[in-house]
């Protein structure tokens, strides 16, 4: 067995099967020829290998799909045309009408819409219970739901749920679980291995790593379950189809991921020690802490503890408004990743489709800042972060004590 960064280069790829070229081709074409009508029949029939139309499979969607299977530990793995293509072609494909959904408190604003004003107004029950109580967990699988949906860490406020305890309670009641490995990737966590079902990546973030791409990406441990997303939640359902330009990209991106993983992972840690430390910050959400509750968990189901943080501030909403604009090197923007560091506020960006109470039973104040550390040098995000929160300090920011999560 070859190590990650072998694997996420080489996987796949003999240069002798393109002319010697070392770098893969782009395969753009839309649709590929056959040598009879026999063939065509069977290509479309399945009992031939090969390729016949880019929406249902490409070779250099092909490539990158293989490899991001490889490095997920899989049986089969599905390129979109974005994260959300990935979680609604594989929600779409695994659910119908009556079926149940457990979906841990907090995900990701999108997904909380597609759940609720998407696939639960066709008759699928969406049901939120909070995935660290593991006795709660069990009650609620009593129900005999379907499937359970999770993030680990869970966007925004970086609550880590124990995958493996999840997925054994789920299994005992038969009901699938699918597992948004957006945050940590398969370098930092592999939940396919920890007994998940499968595994959703935005590949837009991590897997990228550039900011120049939009794509998802869905690993199964079945392979019918990958077939049966393939072939009904993208080819038929979403139509959520990834271009062969972007996948040649994502297998660029694949090729530096272990390195940058380690550099997010680091400059996370620096700058959340130091906000910590400082007065006008009342909590830091970051698994790497000692002082964060999930930090032992984090240590035994992640190899680092990623690039993504959290925190509130002594004056809830307008001190973390105040210390976002305050920013000269971190940029303000929804997103998370690339090799620039990103700050955003939840609650009137990528969770607005929250309700404010839905926003508090799921953890996420209305001051809540996310960070997404980049690949800067760590020094200078530390005097970028030091003097926001010295504006902040200065500033006649109302010192109310923000809503305890």
């Amino acid at each position: 067995m070859t190590g990650f960064a072998t694997t996420a280069i080489h996987h796949g790829y003999d240069p002798r099967s393109a002319q010697g070229a070392l770098v893969p081709p782009i395969y753009l074409s839309s649709t590929f020829t056959f040598t009879s009508v026999e063939q065509g029949a069977a290509r479309f029939a399945g009992t031939e290998g090969g390729y016949f139309y880019t929406r249902i499979a490409n070779p250099t969607l092909d490539l990158l799909e293989q490899r991001l299977n490889a490095l997920e530990g899989g049986a089969g793995a599905i390129a979109f045309g974005s994260g959300m293509g990935a979680v609604t072609a594989t929600l779409w494909t695994l659910l119908r009408p009556g079926d149940e959904i457990l979906v841990d408190r907090t995900v990701y604003g999108c997904t909380y819409a597609f759940l609720h004003h998407g696939i639960g107004e066709f008759g699928v029950r969406v049901t939120h219970v909070d995935m660290t109580d593991l006795h709660a967990l069990a009650t609620a699988l009593l129900s005999g739901p379907k499937l359970v949906y999770l993030e680990t860490p869970a966007n925004p406020n970086m609550r880590l749920v124990d995958i493996a305890a999840v997925t054994r309670l789920a299994k005992a009641q038969g009901a699938l679980t699918v597992v948004d490995n957006t945050y940590c990737t398969p370098y930092l966590q592999k939940p396919l291995a920890l007994g998940a079902d499968v595994v959703i990546h935005s590949a837009t973030k991590y897997l990228s790593g550039h900011g120049d791409v939009t794509a998802g990406l869905a690993v199964a441990a079945d392979a019918e379950i990958a077939q049966r997303i393939r072939l009904q939640g993208l080819k038929d359902m979403t139509g959520a189809v990834m271009s062969p330009q972007d996948a040649f990209l994502l297998l660029r991106g694949l090729k530096t991921l272990h390195l940058r993983m380690e550099r997010h992972a680091s400059n996370a840690l620096a700058l959340a020690q130091e906000i910590a430390a400082h007065p006008a910050v009342t909590r830091v959400y970051f698994p790497g802490l000692d002082s964060d509750p999930f930090h032992a968990l984090a240590k035994r189901q992640m190899k680092n503890f990623g690039g993504m943080l959290a925190f509130e501030l002594k004056g809830g909403e307008a001190a973390g408004r105040a210390f976002m604009n305050a920013l000269q090197l971190i940029a303000r923007a929804v997103s998370l990743g690339d090799a620039e560091s990103l700050a955003q506020h939840p609650a009137s960006m990528t969770h607005s489709t929250y309700t404010p109470e839905e926003r508090a039973q799921a953890g996420i104040s209305d001051g809540l800042v996310r960070l997404s550390a980049g690949l800067e040098d760590p020094d200078d995000l530390l005097a970028d972060v030091r003097q926001a929160l010295a504006a902040v300090a200065q500033s006649e920011v109302p010192r109310s004590q923000p809503v305890s999560v």
